[in-house]
């Protein structure tokens, strides 16, 4: 997380809100021999406290379960020019959003396993209306079973929750400004321009 406190101000229930609608990040623990990671999607209680994903058994980091991990979850991101502030004595920066989560992570029995994956893919087909939602009762229980025995659900009792939402909250705001709507203007990709609205919007949240 970066230290300057300008860019750690957002409160945790906006933490728990960007994380649980991004619901993808990259999950870290350590190894014998360095650090695992994983990118998975995952579930994130409203209160913040519990999240949930399922792992491919044969990896080494459901192999070193269970263990302190991190959940990195990243938003938006792009390069800011130090022309975009309008304004003298300026470097290039990167402005980004990112919340990490901490905490215990366990595998769990699989006998809830099933019951995750149906969770899951209703959470994320919901995000699909009107489109018909898919159910794994589509798949042959057979095919079910065999895709099962390959992964194991992971539970992760969350102890932290931090956020870096920097957003060029320390700049005057005429230059900040100024750099959302160059920003904007840029061509970049969309997720820029998502980066650039969280730019003006600071203080209205």
């Amino acid at each position: 997380m970066h230290p300057n406190p300008a860019f750690r101000a957002e409160p945790r229930e906006r933490n728990i809100a960007f994380a649980r609608d991004r619901a993808f990040g990259t999950l870290s623990v350590n190894g014998e021999d360095g650090p695992l990671i994983s990118h998975v999607p995952f579930l994130l209680s409203g209160d913040g406290t519990v999240l949930e994903t399922h792992l491919v058994r044969s990896t080494p980091l459901s192999r070193a379960l269970p263990a302190q991990a991190v959940m990195a979850v990243t938003g938006p991101d792009a390069y800011i020019s130090p022309d975009w502030y309008e304004m003298e004595d300026q470097v290039p920066t990167w402005n980004y959003v990112a919340v990490h989560l901490r905490g215990r992570l366990e595998a769990r029995p699989a006998g809830q396993l099933r019951a995750l994956l149906e969770r899951q893919s209703a959470e994320f087909e919901e995000q699909l209306l009107p489109k018909c939602p898919w159910t794994l009762d589509k798949v042959p229980d057979d095919l079910v079973e065999r895709l099962m025995r390959a992964i194991v659900p992971v539970r992760m009792q969350v102890e932290s929750i931090e956020g870096t939402w920097k957003l060029a909250q320390n700049k005057p705001e005429a230059a900040r400004l100024a750099a959302a709507r160059h920003l904007e203007t840029s061509g970049r990709d969309p997720e820029a321009r998502l980066l650039a609205a969280l730019m003006k919007g600071i203080g209205e949240s």
